[in-house]
């Protein structure tokens, strides 16, 4: 334990750590805020997570192994990633790179399996958490104080803006989810849109809720893969699918958008994006969470559209947007976890809630953003300012100018 204690000692710096051990023993690391308390049931635990960060610490947390006081977890683990450099150094580039092309090929037939994984728990357990429309991706507060469900409505909204639609155009929505953004559009902006998700529970939820709104004439929703379609389009989004798409397959993404956008076609890419240089997908996320999942770095994420036809026309960061999103689906998750846990099981409800606590201090400790790329073949396909997208009264004008 002395050999633990002295690398916690000389890894804190940033923050405060307080450290309980069985015996109740009692240490301090670091100094300032934010303060964390890390209280732990075996002794045994501190060393494999000092030995095997990146896959010991969820799992010791999933068997019970360690605790925090209700509603600290995130900021345990936001203390922890802002500290961690040199806890975990990485084993060098060719390692790197090789790990995350074998962790990431995504094969169309793979990638359905993995969507199946996570997408196709139960519905229920989504809707437990998620906004009334079932969006599974990152809100736009464009005001802090707002609840998730304007937060996602907001969000819709800008995605919209960004489009620059104009009713009667055909939408296509890649990874549609349960279809919240494809029965927005159709709903609000009089467009035509065609959802494609990999999860067959997807799929269902999708096709039900546009029937129910009357929307099956205007909205449809197919279980396809991206590399499987092949129609065209005005304008094509894509929400929080690029995750899944992996390495060896950005460019092929890029040039399938391209192939299916018409003349002055706009699309939308709104993905998760690492603030620094290329790395690997967390192991315990990969494990128990998203297999095949990788969050790209900027330079990745250009890379990959400069082999296609498309050009970037705006690019926007949403900077800890995705940390209040997941806050907020975090405490919603926790009114409900006594039902959660004697339905799945109390080992589930830590896995959920330590996903949910690692995504929240991720973004919460820069080291992830939201990226929404805006793309087209052609410049003059959007307009030539932003005002479009911010100042109301100009909106109709610079539509004009756009169409």
């Amino acid at each position: 334990m002395k050999r633990e204690l002295a690398v916690l000692g000389r890894l804190i710096r940033r923050g405060t750590l307080e450290l309980r051990l069985p015996d109740g023993a009692r240490h301090l690391f670091g100094s300032g805020p934010p303060h964390a308390r890390w209280t732990f049931t075996r002794r045994d635990s501190l060393r494999r997570i000092i030995a095997n960060p990146e896959l010991a610490l969820g799992e010791s947390y999933m068997r019970g192994e360690w605790d925090t006081p209700p509603g600290e977890l995130a900021t345990l683990l936001a203390v922890l990633m802002r500290n961690a450099g040199e806890l975990a150094r990485d084993g060098g580039r060719l390692r790197r790179l090789l790990g995350g092309l074998l962790q990431q090929w995504n094969r169309v037939q793979a990638s359905y399996r993995n969507v199946a994984h996570h997408y196709d728990l139960d519905e229920w357990l989504f809707r437990l958490f998620l906004d009334r429309e079932m969006y599974y991706s990152c809100a736009y507060f464009a005001v802090p104080q707002l609840s998730l469900e304007a937060a996602q409505r907001a969000k819709a909204e800008h995605i919209a803006a960004k489009l620059c639609l104009q009713p009667g155009q055909r939408v296509l929505d890649i990874g549609c989810g349960w279809g919240s953004l494809a029965l927005h559009l159709a709903q609000h902006h009089d467009v035509h849109v065609i959802g494609l998700t990999l999860s067959r529970s997807q799929l269902a939820v999708a096709q039900r809720t546009a029937q129910e709104r009357g929307l099956s004439g205007r909205v449809q929703f197919l279980l396809q893969d991206y590399r499987e379609h092949t129609d065209q389009y005005d304008r094509i989004v894509s929400v929080g699918m690029f995750e899944h798409v992996g390495r060896p397959y950005y460019a092929r993404f890029f040039r399938q958008v391209a192939a299916g956008l018409r003349p002055h076609g706009v699309a939308l890419l709104h993905t998760i994006c690492r603030l620094g240089p290329p790395g690997l997908t967390n192991a315990w996320v990969r494990k128990y969470i998203f297999p095949g999942g990788y969050s790209p770095a900027l330079s990745e994420l250009t890379a990959g559209i400069e082999h296609s036809a498309l050009k970037v026309m705006d690019m926007e960061l949403l900077r800890r947007h995705y940390a209040l999103t997941l806050n907020a689906w975090q405490a919603r998750f926790q009114q409900h976890r006594a039902e959660v846990a004697e339905r799945m099981g109390e080992r589930f409800c830590r896995m959920w809630e330590f996903y949910l606590a690692a995504s929240e201090a991720a973004f919460e400790t820069d080291g992830l953003a939201v990226a929404q790329v805006q793309l087209a073949a052609e410049v003059d396909a959007v307009p030539l300012t932003r005002d479009y997208l911010y100042a109301p009264l100009a909106q109709p004008r610079a539509l004009r100018r756009a169409g």
